[in-house]
C-alpha cells in the first residue's frame, strides 16, 4: 500500500502543479507533510535545500529521494514515475491525437510554423555552445572537436552516442 501512496503523493502535484517543479512543490508539501505525516516541515524544507543544490528537475529529485526514504529502491522509482507520469500520459496522447489528423490542413500549417522555430532554437543553442566552448577551451580545441565530429556523424555515419561518448573521454585526457 505505500506504493500506492508514494505514486499518489507525486502523481497527484504533477497534474496539478501546472509550472513545473518549483509550481508543484507546494502541492507535493501538502502530500508529504500533511497527508501521509511522512516528514515534518523542517525535514521537507530540509530536502527541498538539497534538491535546489543538485542539477536537475526539483520534484524528480525530490521524488526519489522522498520514495526512497518511504519504500527503498522501488519507492524511489515509483516517486520519480509519478512525478513524470503526467507530462508522459500527455505528451503520449497529444502525439496520438497529432497523429491521428497529420493529413490536417490544420496540422499541415501548424508543422510549417514550428519547423522553423525548433530551427531557430537549435541555431540560438549551438551558438550559445560554441561560444561557450570558445572561451572555456579555445578556438582550436572547438574547430578540432567540431569539425571531427562533424565527419564522424556526417561522412563516416559514426552514432552520435560514440562522438559524444569520444569527445567525453578526449576532453577528460586531453583538456582536464
Amino acid at each position: 500500500m505505500i506504493y500506492f501512496h508514494i505514486f499518489l503523493a507525486f502523481f497527484i502535484p504533477g497534474i496539478l502543479g501546472y509550472g513545473g517543479g518549483p509550481a508543484s512543490i507546494p502541492l507535493i508539501e501538502n502530500e508529504v507533510v500533511d497527508r501521509y505525516e511522512w516528514m515534518s516541515v523542517n525535514e521537507f524544507s530540509e530536502v527541498l535545500a538539497m534538491g535546489n543544490a543538485l542539477p536537475g528537475p526539483i520534484a524528480t529529485k525530490m521524488a526519489g529521494y522522498i520514495g526512497y526514504a518511504e519504500g527503498g529502491i522501488l519507492g524511489a522509482i515509483v516517486g520519480v514515475f509519478a512525478t513524470v507520469a503526467p507530462s508522459l500520459i500527455l505528451m503520449i496522447s497529444l502525439l496520438g491525437l497529432l497523429m491521428k489528423y497529420k493529413d490536417s490542413p490544420r496540422v499541415k500549417r501548424l508543422t510549417i510554423v514550428v519547423r522553423p522555430v525548433i530551427a531557430v532554437l537549435l541555431g540560438v543553442m549551438t551558438y550559445d555552445f560554441f561560444f561557450s566552448s570558445y572561451e572555456g577551451v579555445g578556438m582550436m580545441q572547438t574547430i578540432l572537436i567540431g569539425g571531427i565530429s562533424f565527419i564522424l556523424m556526417e561522412k563516416l555515419k559514426v552514432h552520435p552516442a560514440y562522438v559524444i561518448a569520444g569527445s567525453l573521454v578526449y576532453g577528460a585526457l586531453v583538456l582536464s
